[in-house]
């Protein structure tokens, strides 16, 4: 695809004299993920898409950020969302916000479209004269990258003029938060079918993935029916851990359930993650949206720790319980934090 240099809708917010707009000294960009209703109501202008970008990070991590990549759900990743991408990498070189090194921090769907920005951003500027950017490494949120069987399910019903099942059609809507038309452009849920999704972007990245997956389920477990294994809601584990196969799992790790409980090797897990992919933290009960919003109470668990990724130091405190009948390993301190706090504290230092 040719890609031109056009007005960029990227956000540079401005913070560069605040501390706490980085992470470990290094600036933040950050990637959102599906918005649904840009798919049932497509935005009119890019400062729609920009305000959209601005909302979606309201919780916590606007304040910790240097710039976004805003993109528009109703179109495909290789089309116009690559066109927008393009764009903010040459106006991200010509800031020069990334000659430091840059840490991306992506939720959902945003894991997918930032796979094909690291395999894409660095061939994009040399070939056109521009420095590449220096992308240390990136913490993924409920990370959608394998695809969400839930995809292949609106597919489905669209295509089929929704002659499904009413539970399928439910779930969908609720999902999406309203209803679809049998014409719909889906958009970015076409490249979201784990079988396009895990067709995208497939060169190996140099840059770590830092993984952090969630099972809760803030849907009523409507969904959960039409997603393989355990979910968040709306992305498989097989996908948030960064599983190179697209099976039913229920953990990240062999050792660990996702509710702590160690298994010594038997529990159901990948037995293999894409390359450079680290599933760092698990929470049993932190659902979907919960990994980067306000969600407390939450026991979280560790799997891969006490390693260098990129220059950022992944040192999460941890404890042994010893129950009755089993023994749980725990992140120290994490029930009265959100996931997304626990890991900036403990990665910014």
């Amino acid at each position: 695809m040719k890609l031109k240099h056009l007005v960029s809708s990227l956000v540079l917010t401005g913070l560069a004299a605040s501390s706490q707009a980085q992470l470990a000294g290094h600036n933040v960009i950050l990637v959102h993920g599906f918005q649904p209703d840009n798919v049932l109501n497509q935005p009119a202008s890019s400062n729609e898409i920009v305000q959209n970008g601005q909302d979606y990070w309201s919780d916590y991590w606007n304040s910790r950020a240097e710039a976004r990549l805003d993109w528009d759900s109703s179109e495909r990743i290789e089309g116009a969302t690559a066109e927008r991408l393009y764009n903010d990498a040459v106006n991200l070189s010509l800031s020069g916000l990334c000659n430091d090194g840059c840490v991306l921090v992506t939720h959902s769907t945003g894991d997918l479209v930032a796979r094909y920005f690291l395999e894409n951003q660095a061939d994009w500027l040399a070939a056109n004269g521009y420095t590449p950017l220096n992308i240390l490494t990136s913490l993924d949120f409920a990370g959608a990258g394998g695809g969400t069987e839930i995809a292949d399910t609106v597919v489905s019903i669209v295509t089929s003029n929704n002659s499904a099942s009413s539970l399928a059609v439910s779930a969908v809507e609720w999902f999406m938060g309203g209803t679809l038309e049998s014409d719909q452009d889906l958009g970015v849920l076409y490249d979201l079918q784990p079988a396009a999704a895990r067709n995208l972007a497939t060169s190996p990245s140099s840059v770590p993935r830092l993984r952090f997956a969630g099972a809760g389920n803030a849907y009523f477990g409507i969904t959960g029916g039409f997603i393989t294994g355990t979910d968040d809601g709306v992305v498989p584990t097989h996908s948030s851990c960064g599983a190179v196969d697209p099976k039913a799992y229920d953990s990240c790790s062999k050792n660990v359930e996702f509710n702590g409980k160690i298994k010594n090797g038997n529990a159901n897990a990948p037995s293999a993650l894409f390359t450079n992919h680290f599933a760092v933290i698990m929470g049993d009960k932190t659902h979907h949206n919960g990994t980067i919003g306000d969600q407390t109470g939450v026991q979280l668990t560790y799997v891969d720790n006490n390693f260098n990724a990129g220059g950022i130091n992944v040192d999460f405190s941890t404890k042994y319980y010893d129950g009755w009948f089993a023994d749980y390993l725990y992140v120290t301190n994490s029930k009265g934090s959100t996931m997304s706090e626990k890991v900036y504290e403990t990665l910014n230092n």
